[in-house]
């Protein structure tokens, strides 16, 4: 039996369908207008104890989607670059370029100037919206982008008074949170969202197949670039992705979602999405290593639902005050972005009373390809494709392996990307002309009709659910002038899953490990740091000169 026959036995007998209606919504703007609308004053997004309704989020979209067309030169096609942590004025500002027309590319707020520059410059975004706390770094970058507008937000912004200068002032006066600081020409958010609220915006209405989202992945390759998500892309994952929801209690306009992974990240985003399309409450966790302040959100938000990955799985059920929490409204646990366990997802299941579900995905899958139904849960697999998704299992020659043997995992559904920005070739190695993605993930269907990843094809290490290709880690290190040569492999860690070794042929005997960590720390954001640097005479390579990673991981 083929892998789809396999996966649509699967499907019917979760009760999941097989394919779903894609075209409730022609994009994100439709989305929120239908959902603020339906859900006016319901709670829709929190952050630092601050709470806006469906009613309020509308309005603020609005105001930031005004000031973007009625204050800036941009265009519909523009991009934005949008980098801070989990806050209220996230969403506010993406879902108002939304509404603008404009394509939003979501940035890691943890860059360095070197990773920010790359980005801004591939991308040609034009306005960057940031938090203070970042805005140093920001200011070495601009000048040699294309950014013309920059607009500033500090924690609390839209907080109300006074509690919004206290909060302000105490992360910017006291923790010092904020390093000076000199942007010419940039703007306050609440000074834009003031002048926008004083005009009309022209709500955009992007066809399905209009570029939404630049989200930035290594790909299967590790030169960072843009995965073009498409307005269409993102509705139907969202619709997709809601399988999950259907498999259990779901009760639309009542449920609340405890988010801790960062909304740059697109399993944050789509799920994030996910709870606007049905009137949830998504309370967001600005630093989820904070784990106290994680653990006091927990309490506070009494959710119903929680996205997370295996290491915070495994530091929540380490602390004692998360254990003594009372978690009878806990309804769902998702996991994804790294590797499960089952060591962790016991420990879960042990504290909590509620199981682990875990899914798969991609950025360039927008970025859903299974979910383990709640209620047909198998551990240790990535679930069922989700509907309206195509699978096949495919050998080196490319051809359909027989079911229950490895094979590359290939995907094809109208959750795949348009494509690399600006990258024609990269986005022919991975996808056909015919919407076959290749994944460069090796898997298996299971007899029941589940996937199971066994394998990686590629040579990207996953640490805390962020894709690390080594490639990008070794231009770094090659760039220190005392090393000669360098390879990057990815060893096990209890506590990140997995993390970097860095093998080093120095060009003189003095280069010290501490000296590489130094430059390697100026230059990477700090999961991409290297673990453990090791020095060599030598590394192994093939006959043809090519450096041989899999030796090097295998020692």
């Amino acid at each position: 039996m083929q892998a789809m026959e396999l996966i649509a036995q699967a499907r019917a007998a979760a009760g999941m369908p097989q394919e779903v209606g894609l075209r409730e919504y022609d994009g994100v703007p439709a989305l929120l207008a239908a959902a603020a609308a339906r859900y006016a004053g319901k709670p829709a997004l929190s952050s630092l104890g601050h709470t806006l309704s469906y009613r309020e989020l509308d309005r603020l979209t609005a105001a930031f989607a005004s000031w973007l067309q009625h204050h800036t030169d941009l265009e519909p096609g523009d991009r934005i670059a949008i980098q801070m942590p989990n806050l209220v004025q996230y969403p506010v500002v993406c879902l108002g370029a939304l509404r603008a027309g404009l394509i939003v590319v979501n940035t890691n707020p943890l860059y360095t100037a070197r990773e920010m520059e790359h980005q801004f410059k591939d991308s040609g975004a034009k306005v960057l919206v940031l938090l203070a706390n970042m805005a140093a770094n920001a200011e070495q970058v601009i000048p040699h982008t294309a950014i013309r507008h920059v607009v500033v937000t500090e924690l609390a912004d839209l907080h109300p008074f006074p509690r919004r200068l206290l909060l302000n002032a105490g992360a910017r006066y006291v923790k010092k949170m904020v390093p000076p600081y000199r942007i010419p020409g940039a703007v306050g958010l609440r000074r834009a969202l003031a002048l926008g609220a004083r005009q009309a915006h022209r709500e955009a209405t992007p066809a399905p197949q209009d570029v939404a989202v630049l989200q930035y992945t290594g790909g299967t390759t590790g030169v960072s670039k843009g995965a073009m998500l498409s307005h269409g892309n993102i509705v139907a994952n969202m619709q997709q992705a809601g399988v999950l929801f259907s498999s259990y209690d779901f009760r639309e306009g009542e449920e609340t979602l405890l988010l801790p992974l960062p909304l740059y990240h697109i399993y944050a985003f789509n799920a994030c999405l996910g709870m606007l399309a049905r009137g949830g409450h998504t309370v967001l966790v600005p630093n989820p290593r904070d784990l106290q302040s994680l653990v006091a959100a927990f309490r506070d938000s009494r959710c119903t639902g929680f996205a997370g990955l295996n290491t915070l799985f495994v530091a929540l059920c380490n602390d004692a005050g998360f254990r003594a929490l009372d978690f009878s409204r806990l309804k769902l646990t998702m996991s994804g972005g790294m590797a499960l366990t089952m060591a962790a997802a016991a420990r879960w299941k042990e504290v909590t009373g509620v199981e682990v579900v875990e899914g798969y995905g991609m950025s360039e899958t927008s970025p859903v390809i299974s979910v383990n139904p709640v209620n047909a849960n198998r551990l240790g697999t990535i679930g069922i494709a989700v509907p309206s998704t195509e699978v096949r299992i495919v050998g080196d020659d490319g051809r359909d392996v027989e079911a229950g043997e490895p094979g590359e995992l290939v995907v094809r559904g109208p959750q795949v990307m348009l494509g690399y920005w600006n990258n024609a070739e990269e986005t022919a190695r991975v996808l056909s002309p015919d919407g076959w993605l290749h994944t460069g993930d090796v898997a298996v269907v299971t007899p029941e009709g589940y996937l199971k990843i066994v394998d990686r094809k590629k040579d990207m290490v996953v640490v805390s659910g962020f894709n690390v290709y080594p490639n990008e880690i070794e231009e770094v290190v090659v760039a220190h002038p005392d090393v000669l040569e360098c390879a990057v492999v990815g060893i096990p860690d209890e506590r990140t899953g997995e993390a970097l070794r860095v093998f080093v042929v120095p060009r003189h005997p003095g280069l010290t490990v501490e000296a590489l960590r130094d430059f390697c720390r100026e230059n990477l954001t700090g999961y991409k740091m290297p673990r453990e640097f090791v020095i060599r005479t030598e590394l192994p390579k093939s006959n043809v000169g090519k450096i041989l990673r899999r030796e090097l991981r295998d020692q």
